[in-house]
């Protein structure tokens, strides 16, 4: 007995696409695998804030502190740098080649007014904190609550 199967074109079409894209994530988009360092890598950062200040935190393992760029210019803050490939090493001598390499950049935006002539950079255990101090006008401000009629009470 045969089994007939409905034809359903668009399913085709569907299986058709994916093999596409397969093929150009495949040849594309992972061009770094055969040849690393190709690309320039994106830092990842972390950022917060205080009441009193802008924190910025970027892990940065095997970098030297002289081998890192910090700049801010307005409200743009940009972080840049070189990992340096270890040369002494042949590629047919690595089982596995997954550390990036290269030179990285990092602009972002700092979302609120700094003072940038008091920024202090400090590099630990292949973290860089980057501390801004907020500008006076940004900083919370307390305002005491008073309670109406109470000056007109302590006269009497």
């Amino acid at each position: 007995m045969t089994t007939l199967a409905r034809w359903e074109p668009f399913r085709d079409i569907i299986r058709l696409r994916d093999a596409m894209d397969r093929l150009f994530e495949d040849s594309f988009v992972r061009l770094s695998r055969f040849w690393p360092g190709l690309e320039e890598w994106q830092l990842p950062i972390d950022m917060y804030q205080t009441d009193n200040e802008v924190v910025v935190k970027a892990a940065i393992p095997g970098l030297k502190p002289e081998e890192v760029d910090i700049s801010i210019t307005g409200d743009t803050l940009t972080i840049k740098g070189e990992h340096k490939e270890d040369k002494e090493i042949r590629d047919e001598d690595y089982f596995y080649k997954e550390c990036r390499f290269g030179s990285f950049s990092r602009t972002v935006t700092i979302p609120v007014k700094v003072k940038t002539d008091k920024a202090e950079a400090v590099f630990e255990n292949g973290i860089l904190t980057l501390t801004l101090p907020k500008a006076e006008e940004v900083k919370p401000k307390q305002i005491k609550v008073k309670v109406k009629g109470e000056k007109e009470a302590k006269n009497q």
